[in-house]
């Protein structure tokens, strides 16, 4: 069912109407008296999450019992990320998610459908886990709060997303984002379907169907003045929510272009970019526009280390971003990626498969563990004098006599070439 709709790759949503949104929504699922809200974490700044997340609390007030960011295996929020993306939402509602234990399994997908949805690449049971404050929280409804925007494992993040993957376990999320980089991360960005939403989608019709969830998914895109705005606002609780977002989110948040990319350059906030784990979305949204024999620059200030948690830290360090064929024969022989599908999932991500060069220019990784894990490494001081972000404008720029295609935010899109996307 829908509770509501609005967005076109023209709206400006404001504030107010959002805030009006939330509160017809809670008027027509009538008196809740134990509130779970689901946002996402400091990643998703730009999704409007944190605000509608404090929209519910202000209008719910003491129901509210809990908000648990989704976390997956990001590392939970510190108390400054809370402040800044939830405004005056109380600290003592927020709880962390831990992806690697005390999880509750609500059924398990079969190999068979797992074989089916890979094209016969794959075929393992994939268990459909989430945090137990989802199923065992006692909450009468969990709204699940994010941006529909295309995604590297999965097409387009959000919906059972947020509860599967953001919520979810590690042999969960391990073998799904596994499923997704088999399958080919260039064959599911930017699509509303995918392998892995199927399996996802299998899981919430299956298991989930009880658990009294409610979704709330933002579009997100530039507005003329080159800052963010609200596009599109889809509130319900089934798929039909998240189709109606990401047919929008295909217009507003692609740039299709007519001609492959020679020299991109990519900046990554610090403040929401600490590790390559996160930082590589650099290198996925922008794969597809790419040229062969092209050059990728990412500019990290923030980023200090590979992994969000020390053992797929361990695992980047040892294997590096070295593409898809030695990470399947890596994992088919070592302990140590097999029981991290995740890690060998994102190593596959991480890698231009040899198609194009990436520079990274990271605040503290050395030399050495930037060119150990597969990268060319440069200067921070050195290249943001050259590509100065402060100067530099997205899209094309001119910086020497060299052209360069520059992105400030690559979080919230997807940069193709025509022909690469319609392969």
């Amino acid at each position: 069912m829908m509770y509501y709709e609005s967005g076109s790759e023209t709206a400006h949503i404001s504030d107010a109407a959002i805030r009006q949104a939330v509160q017809e929504t809670a008027v027509r699922l009538g008196i809740r008296r134990r509130v779970l809200v689901l946002p996402p974490d400091i990643t998703r700044l730009c999704s409007y999450a944190g605000r509608i997340t404090e929209l519910l609390w202000e209008h719910y007030g003491t129901a509210v019992s809990d908000i648990m960011p989704a976390t997956g295996t990001h590392t939970a929020m510190t108390l400054p990320e809370i402040h800044r993306m939830f405004g005056r939402t109380p600290d003592s509602l927020f709880r962390a998610h831990e992806w690697k234990k005390n999880l509750v399994t609500l059924g398990t997908v079969p190999a068979e459908y797992i074989h089916t949805v890979s094209e016969g690449l794959l075929s393992y049971e994939w268990p459909a886990q989430v945090d137990p404050l989802l199923a065992e929280g006692g909450h009468d409804v969990i709204f699940s709060v994010g941006q529909v925007v295309p995604h590297e494992v999965i097409g387009m993040a959000n919906y059972t997303k947020n509860i599967f993957v953001g919520c979810g376990g590690k042999e969960g999320i391990d073998k799904s984002h596994f499923l997704g980089a088999v399958y080919g991360m260039e064959r599911i960005m930017g699509r509303a379907d995918s392998p892995v939403r199927s399996v996802l989608q299998y899981a919430a019709d299956k298991f989930a169907s009880a658990l009294p969830i409610v979704y709330i998914l933002t579009v997100v895109g530039r507005d003329e003045t080159g800052g963010l705005c609200v596009r599109g606002l889809f509130i319900g609780d089934d798929a039909e929510c998240y189709y109606k977002a990401a047919a929008l989110a295909q217009k507003v948040n692609f740039c299709m272009l007519e001609e492959p990319l020679k020299k991109v350059v990519v900046y990554m906030d610090p403040s929401e970019y600490r590790t390559t784990w996160l930082a590589n979305k650099s290198i996925y949204r922008t794969r597809m526009a790419i040229a062969d024999g092209g050059e990728l620059v990412v500019l990290a200030p923030g980023v200090s280390r590979f992994g969000e948690d020390p053992g797929i830290d361990s695992v980047i360090r040892t294997y590096g971003y070295c593409g898809r064929d030695r990470v399947l024969e890596a994992a088919s022989r070592n302990d140590d990626l097999a029981h991290n599908l995740s890690a060998a999932a994102h190593l596959i991500h991480g890698s231009s498969e040899g198609r194009f060069s990436i520079t990274y220019a990271p605040g503290t990784l050395s030399r050495e563990e930037t060119e150990h894990a597969g990268y060319a490494y440069a200067s921070y001081e050195a290249v943001s004098r050259r590509y100065n972000p402060a100067v530099l404008k997205d899209g094309w720029n001119t910086v020497d006599g060299e052209r360069v295609y520059y992105i400030s935010r690559p979080a919230i899109g997807l940069w193709a070439c025509r022909s690469r996307f319609e392969q």
